[in-house]
């Protein structure tokens, strides 16, 4: 059973939440506040974060820079009545991993919760399975239907992340900034890397790796697409 907290000073919304969730399988935990939550994380086992931002004592933004400057990468779910442009663009500069705006939907918050349990199991395995392509982020190797091969780092580091958030887009100020650090590199270094892993796996009948003009890249699964 996952173990899901609950960080949110609002006794109704947080009630809802916890008989939503408590239906569908999960243990809750509940924060009123991101003093209490941090002191709740230190107790117990916790597999993914429900957050709010407006909160007495610390607010979401501050517990969350704490985690993840902790090296503390607990899956983080922002739901919050703050919804402009500047509000969720901090929200992920701060850590989280997903970011949903008030009054929210209760279906779609369980599927975004369902796609971030599965993608923190990727990362804790280090493996992950595209129809017959398996990805092993510990050797760099990629294996399909023609072997193994050992891909340079950076190029496996792209490919493992755009393919564990398939359809997702991506800019190339965040993958530069994940993957090259703060001063990141030249400004066509995204795109000759972009460009290398769509020419080694052009013929790979499970995914491609698509631009989307103007925004960034995604990978597209072809099962899906």
């Amino acid at each position: 059973m996952f173990t899901i907290l609950v960080a949110e000073d609002n006794k109704n919304t947080a009630r809802l939440m916890e008989v939503v969730l408590t239906q569908n399988g999960y243990q809750v935990l509940h924060a009123t506040n991101g003093v209490e939550a941090l002191s709740l994380l230190e107790e117990h086992t916790v597999d993914l974060i429900l957050l709010d931002v407006m909160m007495p004592q610390m607010d979401g933004y501050e517990v969350t820079r704490i985690l993840r400057e902790n090296n503390n990468f607990t899956p983080i779910l922002m739901v919050t009545a703050k919804d402009g442009r500047d509000d969720i663009r901090k929200g992920f500069m701060t850590g989280t991993d997903d970011y949903m705006t008030k009054p929210v939907d209760e279906v779609e918050m369980l599927y975004r919760i369902q796609a971030l349990l599965r993608r923190a199991k990727i990362a804790a395995d280090h493996e992950l399975t595209i129809g017959g392509s398996k990805l092993s982020y510990d050797s760099h190797t990629f294996t399909d239907a023609n072997g193994e091969q050992i891909l340079p780092k950076k190029e496996f580091q792209l490919l493992f992340k755009l393919l564990s958030y398939p359809n997702k887009t991506f800019t190339k100020n965040q993958l530069l900034e994940e993957f090259w650090g703060a001063d990141g590199s030249d400004s066509k270094t995204i795109p000759v890397h972009i460009n290398r892993l769509r020419d080694r796996f052009k013929d790979n009948p499970d995914f491609s790796i698509v631009t989307v003009h103007g925004l960034g890249y995604k990978a597209v699964r072809k099962d899906q697409s």
